[in-house]
């Protein structure tokens, strides 16, 4: 049996023992079904036989049963497919969150403190959302297309405006934009 790694929080890599059966049967199950019916053939078949069931109409004089048969079939086909299209999705955003943390980490310019953000809030989401929309605003009105604007660099223009308000004496400061964790201490004038 092979062992999978999973990290732990002190960042050291264990070992830990594969999925149970189930899970890995229904896996790859889901994951060939969904191959499968994502293919122009599937549609294709699928088209073919609700204009067979319509051809056939005539024959059963679109009676109940008739109706019914196509109904409960398409009903039927759509609930389980929910499931394995869900399991599907679900095994391919866990890779993809994780292709996405490994480039955050190891980008020197980019804020670790993005790297497992699928966990947080939705008011955390759109603080970060709102942060970045003003920070995208900024680059897109500076003359440097090239101007890396980022988290860190925002902090640091907020410690220096925080400074300079300290030196000429001024007092009241626009109160930060705070969120569960503190993630970010934002105000109007940090990105301009």
């Amino acid at each position: 049996m092979q062992q999978q790694q999973a990290a732990n929080p002190n960042g050291k890599i264990q070992l830990r023992q594969p999925a149970n059966k189930l899970n890995k049967t229904f896996d790859r199950f889901s994951a060939a079904v969904t191959k499968v019916t994502g293919r122009p053939v599937a549609f294709i078949s699928a088209v073919a036989l609700i204009l067979i069931w319509a051809a056939t109409g005539p024959l059963f004089g679109y009676s109940e049963t008739w109706q019914l048969i196509i109904n409960t079939g398409t009903t039927i086909i759509t609930f389980l497919m929910v499931f394995v299209i869900q399991q599907s999705q679900n095994k391919d955003m866990i890779a993809l969150h994780l292709k996405l943390d490994e480039l955050l980490s190891t980008n020197e310019k980019a804020s670790n403190r993005l790297v497992n953000s699928e966990g947080l809030s939705e008011e955390e989401l759109e603080v970060l959302k709102d942060f970045y929309a003003r920070l995208s605003q900024t680059a897109a009105e500076s003359q440097d297309v090239f101007a890396s604007h980022s988290v860190e660099e925002a902090e640091k223009n907020q410690e220096e405006k925080e400074e300079i308000r300290k030196e000429q004496g001024i007092t009241g400061t626009p109160p930060p934009v705070q969120t569960e964790g503190s993630l970010f201490d934002v105000d109007d004038e940090q990105v301009r």
